[in-house]
């Protein structure tokens, strides 16, 4: 799955920042339930790392049943979270 696709998808745009609140909320939503109902393993984590990104993902042991993907789910954590110290986000 591609960012903009997944965008385009869930969001009818394809720039995050035109994304209306009313689109953003009824996206989520709907993002909560494909992302409940996909057995692609890779799929899974795309929307759960987009989901992560708007503050909105779900439990890690929830949204993962196999530990390396809840490894790698805390690896792109991680690296989100080293991305915004670098760029002074959490001074």
């Amino acid at each position: 799955m591609d960012f903009d696709d997944l965008l385009q998808r869930y969001f009818a745009a394809s720039d995050p920042t035109q994304i209306a609140p009313s689109a953003l909320e009824a996206g989520t939503e709907k993002m909560l339930v494909d992302l409940g109902l996909e057995k692609d393993r890779g799929k899974r984590f795309a929307l759960w790392s987009l989901l992560h990104l708007l503050g909105q993902a779900p439990d890690l042991d929830v949204a993962f049943k196999d530990e390396d993907d809840r490894e790698a789910a805390r690896n792109f954590m991680d690296m989100m979270a080293g991305m915004t110290e670098s760029d002074g986000g959490d001074e």
